[in-house]
């Protein structure tokens, strides 16, 4: 009789740690699902970021912050947004919006202007 207490209890946890283990994998499951809703709702927060800048980019040159002529303006795109050609000086112009920075291109463009390592290169081509 003891031996059989003994092998029904072995039994019990056996079924009981099986039990368990499908609990957890279930709850493992549910986790990691979880993570990976969680990382492309980020990655859709990120893009609609990145759409909302391009999109400002478009307008800001006819805002009333910005400082030149809109007509002055010739946008670029990639690395900068854009150019503004006026009568005594040239804007190199770089639209930023939220709490966006410059990347590591951006910086060494700036550098490069404020440094005043800008050239002028007319190409004639026959």
């Amino acid at each position: 009789m003891p031996g059989e207490i003994l092998s029904f209890i072995a039994l019990l946890l056996f079924f009981a740690s099986i039990v368990l283990a499908l609990f957890l994998l279930f709850f493992y499951k549910k986790a990691v699902s979880l993570q990976e809703r969680l990382s492309l709702l980020e990655f859709k927060k990120q893009s609609q970021s990145v759409k909302y800048g391009k999109l400002t980019e478009q307008w800001i040159p006819f805002s009333e912050q910005f400082p030149l002529p809109a007509e002055q303006f010739r946008f670029i795109g990639s690395p900068i947004d854009g150019i503004a050609f006026g009568d005594d000086k040239i804007v190199f112009c770089e639209f930023k919006a939220a709490n966006s920075k410059l990347n590591e291109k951006q910086k060494r463009i700036k550098e490069l202007v404020e440094k005043k390592r800008v050239e002028w290169l007319e190409l004639k081509i026959n």
